[in-house]
């Protein structure tokens, strides 16, 4: 997207939260929103797939009230936020981690800041998160990631003079295709070139769609149950809903319809109202999905492995928090990683919290419970 757009109207955001562009970071004019005094210590806030800054309009008045300056941008290839190519077949360099964390960078440089008191990241915002403070702890000086754990940069391979290292796992998806009811990995999906035009064109109509994808994912859905699972294979996995292992014939729209909520549930829903679900739609209407997607074919593709692993052995040394629902299966869509965070990639993990029956999204579905969390991550700071 290269034309300017206007922010977003007051009128669709709570009391207390303004929109503004911030112009030349890293090639992007950014799309803010923003609560309290700028010069307050501040906070910065980084949203997932597939939402916005808006995502964060439950909490953003509560952590300004406890005093800081909040802003929460729509990161690259989302909203409002232009300077970005939505183009499949474009350079996909852009996003790449490294580059995402430039974005954050100079984002916090461009407000007047020389460090923020805590980044603050959830879903495929909580890697760009730990990879910013993973590379600069001195700008992002505690951490605080949601519903996706970091299980810290990839490593080579150690010692392989003397120890060869094992060969390369089955890729994963022909192991899925082969199970009796035969699967597919969400990730794979995203990353289709024919992703884009499936989810804009749901059967169901886009908003619909949006619906049925946050009513599965969220603790509403009461059967999410997540556990750990035993491993990287494809009976292990297939234990996961299939808003993350797919069935292999079925696209994401005909995947969430069946768990779409009737019409009373959907009217007594208090934390994603038909009003607020609206400004999700017509924002992806616009922009389409395409540059939230380029995130995953980026993850899938692995071409920026090999930068990413000048890290390797690096950990995450600021304060840190995990938080996320006890019904959000992003906790353990990655086995291991959720462990490997608390042991190894965070060595100053503060709080690791599941808020109980709260599920993928829980800066919207309890956001006093969030908030709260995060504050007492703050304080937690200044004590230790």
């Amino acid at each position: 997207m290269s034309t300017t757009l206007p922010p977003l109207d007051p009128a669709v955001l709570p009391a207390g939260i303004r929109a503004r562009l911030v112009p030349g970071v890293n090639g992007l004019t950014v799309h803010v929103l923003e609560a309290g005094t700028l010069g307050q210590p501040c906070l910065l806030l980084l949203h997932g797939f597939p939402e916005l800054a808006y995502s964060w309009r439950r909490v953003m008045p509560m952590l300004a009230d406890a005093g800081y300056y909040v802003v929460a941008p729509d990161l690259r290839g989302y909203g409002r936020t232009t300077g970005w190519v939505a183009d499949y077949d474009a350079d996909l360099s852009p996003w790449r981690p490294t580059n995402l964390a430039r974005d954050a960078v100079g984002l916090v440089y461009a407000l007047g800041y020389h460090s923020v008191a805590a980044v603050i990241g959830h879903d495929f915002g909580s890697p760009v998160a730990a990879w910013s403070t993973l590379i600069r702890p001195d700008i992002f000086r505690s951490v605080a990631l949601m519903s996706a754990p970091f299980g810290g940069p990839p490593a080579i391979p150690f010692d392989t003079l003397r120890n060869p290292p094992a060969p390369p796992p089955e890729d994963i998806n022909a192991a899925l295709a082969r199970l009796p009811r035969p699967r597919k990995h969400y990730h794979h999906y995203f990353a289709r070139r024919e992703a884009n035009v499936e989810l804009m064109n749901a059967p169901q109509g886009l908003h619909n769609f949006l619906r049925g994808y946050f009513h599965y994912k969220s603790g509403d859905w009461v059967q999410n149950k997540p556990h750990p699972i035993a491993g990287w294979t494809a009976e292990a996995l297939a234990e996961i809903p299939t808003y993350y292992i797919m069935d292999l014939d079925r696209t994401m729209p005909e995947t969430v319809a069946p768990e779409m909520p009737g019409q009373a549930a959907i009217a007594a829903n208090r934390w994603l109202p038909e009003d607020a679900l609206a400004v999700f739609t017509e924002e992806y209407r616009r922009n389409g999905f395409q540059g939230g997607l380029r995130w995953y074919r980026v993850t899938t593709t692995g071409i920026f492995a090999g930068e990413q692993e000048l890290f390797t052995g690096r950990t995450i040394d600021v304060p840190s928090l995990f938080l996320s629902g006890s019904r959000d299966w992003g906790v353990y869509q990655t086995p291991g990683a959720f462990e490997r965070m608390q042991r190894q990639a965070c060595t100053r993990m503060l709080i690791c919290e599941l808020i109980d029956g709260t599920g993928h999204w829980p800066q919207q579905e309890k956001p006093e419970e969030t908030a709260a969390l995060l504050l007492r991550f703050l304080k937690e700071q200044v004590r230790r």
